[in-house]
């Protein structure tokens, strides 16, 4: 309804402001309707830990709904700490200094202390209405000193407690029974609901003991309303107050403490504030703080500022005075817009930065008009079966098993059975995982990052250079073994190149400091001297061998293909699809005609004379490239004897390979080249796809080109 009502008079350029948690929803409905819309969205009320959001039913969806909006904001930093933890904890997001990140997404959180219109206060303390009230309470409460507390009836404003808190000042101070008054108004709420009636008769029924117990015939210690005042009443009690009593349990910052600063210019009266309240951050310092459920306490800080020096009085209302007067809500709105402005700016500089959506429609016409099509899919996140993530703390056994999508697996097999298309998925798992899920279908599968290759018609085969050193495997995998032992919910794989420990169903910020450690502990010992890269991921740290990285197996991959005679004409259509790591995302820019100038290990000038120099019928990758060891993980004594070549292997290959003028693997026009990052908006590729069904849909429209 709020949408349908913003969407009808929204014009561009216009800025959209949703407040509290009644419309939580409402940022993600605006932005699906217009994505360009500048949304903000506050909360006036206090956010829960992530302990108590998590309970609630629609707690993901709350969430996200609120993550839609470019800025966030909330009285204190305690709530929007425990907003960013919630995102951390139960979206498994990322929280960054300035807010929450989404795949390269950053919704902005931020703390904006509201404040109030000060100078209208000031200004009515002249009005002869005002001063005529003043004079009139003054009167009434002579040679008393009176204390003030205005909430609204709510459980959350602790009168309960404040009153009791007074019963215990007059027990322990019984001087102070005929000199003291306390003035509570309690704006009645929610009337026709029990558990306010219940507050409200206890109120009333303490109210009535402790005045039955101190009180006399001619005066009471307590008097209280049950209704409203008008502002100027309102302002002139203000005025004639010597301590204002603030004992909220919970409230979101409680702006009762700044109108009552705002009307003791003559009095300098005292401040005792919940430090519960939001209003505790701002005014803490000039105020006296208290424990709301402590009785005692609160008892103690009455005799104390009832006796209070003038001159610390006038200390602390010159600080609080001072805050108000600088901090007015005028100044918090624009401070909000401002923000919400400066937000959308760096956004949209963001965005720029983000490779566009694929154009399927493009993508697919290019492929029905090339000859010969080389596919390059990865297979986590970008060809498995979804999990839903609202149980993803939950499914972990389930998540952990990676399966074909189900939707896959007819359009796949058309696609491998195409004589002019190539499908290669290249996945950092091993071969086991690839086998149970590839072994029908016609393609060529490569195994932890492309060291092990194999078409599904033949052997496993490695890639691997001869004399590496794994000496560093199985102190790395005590390491693992160690942390896995000592973070719940994790778990690590022993894979035949590398090792990978994954936390990322453990808690967020212990596994965050787990994996600090346990960086700390592999630099200073076991891979201090090694030969080897650490590749840190989202939820995961790997330790794999220098130089093992997609991009860089890719090149001894499609020499092998040409060897196999599996190429019969040059590679006209190149369609790379992967939800890979950063350091793997070197595939992306190999097949790329223009590179920036720099020292990179590989040029893409060198690869590209590399691959045009191969013919449908070179002999030379065989010498290089023979069959795998058997798929169980070899013991440390034999390790070194699997593996083949040297460090110079591409090099010496290239030697080998005979020049076949008028044929190349490659003739691949820009045109024809689609990279595709799945789910990651930080990518190197050319273009985005936001899912795993994304994909699926794709390959759906490519499998029915060939009918």
């Amino acid at each position: 309804m709020f949408a349908d009502v913003v969407n009808e008079h929204y014009m561009e350029g216009d800025v959209v402001w949703c407040h509290d948690y009644h419309l939580m929803f409402l940022p993600k409905c605006l932005k699906e309707h217009n994505s360009k819309m500048k949304v903000g969205w506050f909360l006036h009320t206090p956010f829960p830990s992530s302990e108590i959001h998590r309970t609630l039913p629609s707690r993901s969806e709350l969430l996200r709904s609120v993550l839609a909006a470019d800025l966030v904001g909330f009285h204190t930093y305690d709530y929007a700490r425990h907003f960013v933890s919630a995102c951390t904890r139960i979206l498994g997001l990322e929280g960054t200094p300035d807010g929450v990140e989404d795949q390269g997404k950053l919704t902005r959180v931020a703390a904006f202390p509201i404040g109030i219109d000060s100078d209208r206060f000031v200004r009515a303390l002249e009005l002869p209405q005002v001063k005529d009230h003043i004079k009139e309470l003054e009167g009434r409460f002579a040679g008393r000193k009176v204390m003030l507390g205005v909430d609204r009836l709510d459980m959350i404003k602790g009168i309960p407690q404040k009153i009791l808190a007074f019963e215990k000042f007059l027990e322990e101070n019984p001087i102070w029974c005929d000199k003291v008054v306390l003035v509570q108004i309690a704006v009645p709420t929610r009337t026709d609901v029990p558990e306010y009636q219940k507050l409200s008769s206890q109120v009333h029924e303490i109210v009535g003991r402790i005045n039955g117990r101190f009180g006399s015939l001619t005066a009471v210690p307590i008097h209280h309303l049950d209704r409203s005042l008008d502002f100027h009443a309102l302002c002139a009690l203000y005025a004639v107050t010597d301590v204002a009593l603030v004992t909220s349990l919970r409230d979101g910052m409680n702006l009762v403490s700044y109108e009552f600063v705002a009307c003791q210019a003559v009095k300098k009266g005292v401040l005792i504030l919940s430090e519960f309240a939001g209003a505790a951050q701002s005014l803490g310092a000039g105020a006296i703080l208290v424990n709301p459920w402590n009785v005692t306490e609160v008892a103690a800080s009455i005799g104390y500022a009832l006796t209070m020096p003038p001159d610390e009085r006038e200390k602390r209302h010159r600080h609080n005075f001072t805050h108000i007067t600088t901090h007015t809500s005028q100044e918090w709105a624009e401070t909000f817009v401002s923000e919400l402005n400066d937000t959308v700016v760096e956004a949209q500089l963001r965005t720029r930065q983000i490779p566009p959506l694929l154009p399927t429609g493009e993508a697919v016409d290019h492929y029905m008009c090339s000859n010969n099509r080389l596919l390059i899919l990865g297979f986590n996140a970008t060809l498995t079966e979804p999990v839903d993530t609202q149980g993803r703390r939950i499914d972990q056994f389930k998540e952990m098993e990676l399966n074909l999508h189900p939707d896959l697996k007819e359009p796949l097999k058309k696609l491998c059975n195409d004589p002019k298309t190539t499908v290669i998925v290249l996945s950092g798992s091993d071969r086991n995982v690839l086998d149970e899920n590839f072994g029908e279908y016609n393609l060529w599968l490569a195994a932890e990052h492309g060291m092990f290759l194999r078409l599904t018609s033949g052997d496993w085969m490695t890639t691997m250079p001869e004399n590496l050193n794994m000496d560093w495997v199985d102190s790395v995998k005590h390491v693992f073994e160690y942390f896995t032992e000592r973070t719940p919910r994790s778990h690590f794989e022993l894979r035949e190149t590398s090792l990978v420990w994954n936390y990322k169903y453990a808690d967020v910020e212990f596994g965050k400091l787990q994996s600090k450690d346990l960086l700390q502990h592999l630099w200073t010992g076991p891979i201090s001297n090694a030969s080897v890269d650490v590749v840190q991921g989202a939820r995961s740290v790997e330790v794999r061998a220098v130089g093992v990285t997609k991009g860089a197996a890719i090149d001894r991959i499609l020499g092998e293909i040409v060897h196999y005679n599996a190429v019969k004409t040059p590679i006209d259509y190149v369609l790379c699809i992967g939800h890979f790591l950063p350091k793997d995302e070197d595939i992306y820019t190999f097949f790329e005609p223009e590179l920036p100038v720099g020292p990179p290990p590989t040029t893409r000038g060198k690869i590209a004379n590399s691959l045009n120099r191969f013919t449908p019928n070179s002999p030379g990758m065989s010498a290089f490239c023979r069959k795998a060891p058997p798929v169980p993980l070899p013991g440390p004594d034999k390790r070194a004897n699997s593996f083949l070549g040297n460090g110079n292997w591409w090099s010496r290959m290239r030697e080998k390979m005979t020049v076949h003028e008028g044929s190349s693997v490659l003739d691949l026009k820009g045109e024809n080249y689609f990279s595709c990052a799945v789910g990651r908006k930080r990518s190197n590729a050319r273009y985005l796809l936001g899912s795993s069904a994304e994909v699926v849909s794709l390959l759906k429209e490519l499998a029915d080109c060939q009918l």
